[in-house]
């Protein structure tokens, strides 16, 4: 099945193989099955991607949500905030996610083996079972490039790194959370036309949020640079979204975005719609492809679409209230 996932190449070969997926996961997923089954949906119901239930993110929080009688190997788990409960991804195979964020880096970057990577993730640094370090980590050791590494509080090696690679013309990925890269252009000047800075998301209580577009305003003067890329990925995901500037993100062949009405959360929107974000992960299928996102936002007629905001509590409506 891994080769099918990632060798799809037309809209035919998606929907085919997600059906597949989504039996499988009906089968095998003791979470999910329950899901479905409150819905009184059954896999013969199941005629096109659109009536495929999407299982509300929140179960990571409280459900071992896996498809697959491995043992686990690995337990990712998100940040949260002081009082939340951490979502956890139990993965039985590395390699699904290694495939994922590897062949996705290459569809939208070219080959890592040519960039110089530097990371400047503080907070996910301090602890453990991040998703995120564990991409870049293994991203910086395939560069193969001496000057890749992360970057914790040594900010002025940094800053003269990044100016001496762009100086070489040298082919340079930064990739940071908000908040570190607004302090890192706080203190230093840059000029770095030929460098990407991609950032993660989050000020993670840091600093005060910021919009998209301020944050991306700063950073472009901050860097001269014209855009700023972005990273849409989170833990419940073995696959990444990447926006090239303004926000705009495309997904890996394998992965596809809809949206849900915000009153009525089983009826998947047309696109040009704002709604609550719908994934198809088909990296997932270990655990649940399907996954119901607390984010806001709009899919455009390319399929590219746009992270607008988030759900607060009293947003969420109807799938939350199944609690298995």
């Amino acid at each position: 099945m891994k080769d099918l996932v990632f060798k799809i190449q037309s809209e035919k070969e998606f929907i085919d193989t997600t059906l597949q997926v989504f039996k499988h996961q009906f089968e095998n997923n003791t979470v999910y099955r329950s899901f479905c089954d409150l819905l009184y949906i059954h896999p013969s119901d199941i005629k096109n991607i659109e009536s495929i239930p999407f299982l509300p993110i929140e179960f990571f929080k409280s459900k071992k949500v896996i498809s697959s009688t491995d043992s686990v190997v690995e337990t990712f788990s998100s940040s949260g905030t002081t009082g939340t409960i951490p979502s956890k991804h139990h993965i039985t195979d590395l390699s699904w996610y290694e495939t994922s964020y590897l062949k996705g880096f290459k569809h939208f970057y070219g080959a890592i083996e040519e960039y110089t990577v530097l990371a400047l993730l503080p907070n996910y640094l301090e602890r453990k079972g991040s998703s995120l370090v564990y991409m870049v980590n293994d991203l910086i050791h395939r560069s193969k490039q001496p000057e890749s590494g992360f970057y914790l509080n040594n900010l002025e090696e940094l800053a003269h790194k990044l100016k001496t690679l762009n100086k070489k013309k040298r082919k340079v990925l930064l990739i940071g959370v908000s908040f570190a890269l607004l302090d890192l252009i706080e203190k230093y000047s840059f000029d770095l036309s030929n460098t990407i800075i991609m950032e993660t998301g989050g000020m993670k209580g840091k600093r005060k949020e910021l919009i998209r577009n301020e944050l991306h305003q700063l950073l472009c003067k901050g860097f001269q640079v014209s855009s700023i890329h972005s990273e849409y990925g989170m833990t419940e995901l073995l696959s990444q979204g990447y926006s090239k500037g303004n926000g705009i993100f495309n997904c890996p062949p394998w992965m596809k975005i809809v949206t849900r009405d915000t009153e009525d959360p089983l009826t998947i929107q047309k696109k040009g719609k704002t709604g609550g974000l719908n994934i198809i992960d088909l990296a997932n299928y270990n655990s649940c492809s399907f996954i119901a996102t607390q984010d806001l936002g709009k899919v455009y007629s390319d399929n590219s679409f746009e992270v607008i905001g988030r759900f607060d509590n009293s947003d969420i409506r109807g799938c939350n209230l199944m609690v298995l």
